[in-house]
């Protein structure tokens, strides 16, 4: 199998242990045992410049599975899937696997354990940090397919937002991100989370908060919160733009304790918006209604 181009504590020993053998056709969950072997026997530790922190508790493995409602021969977009631990369950579930890996390492390893079983695609996920990366386009080749992955932090919100945004083809995502990011996400107007991806969200889409997973599910053990959110596309929205949509909002947000009317200029202020508010305080059906009054004038 070849990779498509476009994510270290210590070892547990100093000897070499002798190379994990491939799972069968059922495969079980990796224990942190086996995920510390699997490193160790290639002399490898997790990098946090990839921010590789890898998920072992089989409790929330088996909810992050559960949520993406996956059946068999459903495509799956895995990013950052690092030992495959979540690949494997995916891949048990019957789903038909693209898993994108930034570590050439850890797609070695994915690849030594289901071999043709997945389909990797080596390189960054993202293109300029903002879009789905063309090998993965190309991957997908436009078929539907769900988000089902532990996404690497820095990557999560521009992702997220990329899916959700301008891939009409992406049926949900279930995705582990930093608590932080999902609080934002499902963010509501008037407190300080509330933004650009809670405003996006709400009105291209909706989200659920699965579960929130402690620093301690993972090795090594991140210094925040995490959890996972299940995100389904609002296909009847009435955004026929939906860049342009992100963008307005965006620009709002980027002087977000400025009054509208300073930010937009009084003159241009749609009738009945109140040109002194700020932008956290209007709802987000507000701000999709002040777009289309600006848009069609």
């Amino acid at each position: 199998m070849s990779f498509r181009r476009g994510t270290g504590s210590r070892c547990v020993s100093n000897a070499t242990p002798e190379p994990p053998r491939p799972p069968s056709d059922r495969t079980t969950m990796q224990t942190l045992t086996e995920i510390k072997e699997l490193l160790a026997s290639r002399g490898l530790s997790p990098r946090h410049r990839l921010g590789q922190n890898f998920l072992h508790d089989h409790n929330q493995l088996r909810k992050i599975v559960e949520a993406g409602e996956v059946s068999a021969g459903d495509l799956v977009l895995e990013v950052g899937p690092g030992t495959g631990t979540l690949t494997e369950a995916l891949v048990e579930a019957g789903a038909e696997v693209i898993a994108s890996e930034i570590d050439e390492e850890m797609a070695s390893i994915v690849e030594s354990r289901l071999g043709d079983r997945v389909r990797l695609v080596l390189g960054d996920c993202l293109d300029r940090k903002r879009h789905l990366s063309p090998a993965i386009l190309e991957a997908l080749a436009d078929r539907p397919f769900r988000l089902v992955a532990n996404l690497p932090y820095q990557a999560a919100t521009p992702l997220l937002m990329d899916l959700l945004i301008r891939r009409s083809n992406c049926l949900g995502q279930v995705a582990l991100i930093q608590k932080e990011v999902a609080d934002r996400l499902a963010a509501g107007s008037g407190g300080r989370e509330y933004g650009p991806i809670s405003v996006i969200t709400a009105v291209l889409g909706s989200i659920r908060r699965v579960t929130v997973v402690p620093p301690g599910c993972f090795w090594p053990q991140p210094k925040v919160t995490s959890a996972v959110v299940s995100i389904v596309p609002d296909t009847g929205h009435a955004v026929e733009n939906p860049e342009a949509f992100a963008d307005f909002v965006g620009n709002l947000f980027r002087t977000r304790r400025k009054q509208i009317g300073t930010i937009l200029g009084r003159d241009r202020v749609p009738e009945g918006f109140d040109p002194r508010k700020r932008p956290e305080e209007f709802p987000p059906e507000a701000l999709l209604a002040m777009f289309q009054a600006m848009d069609s004038a």
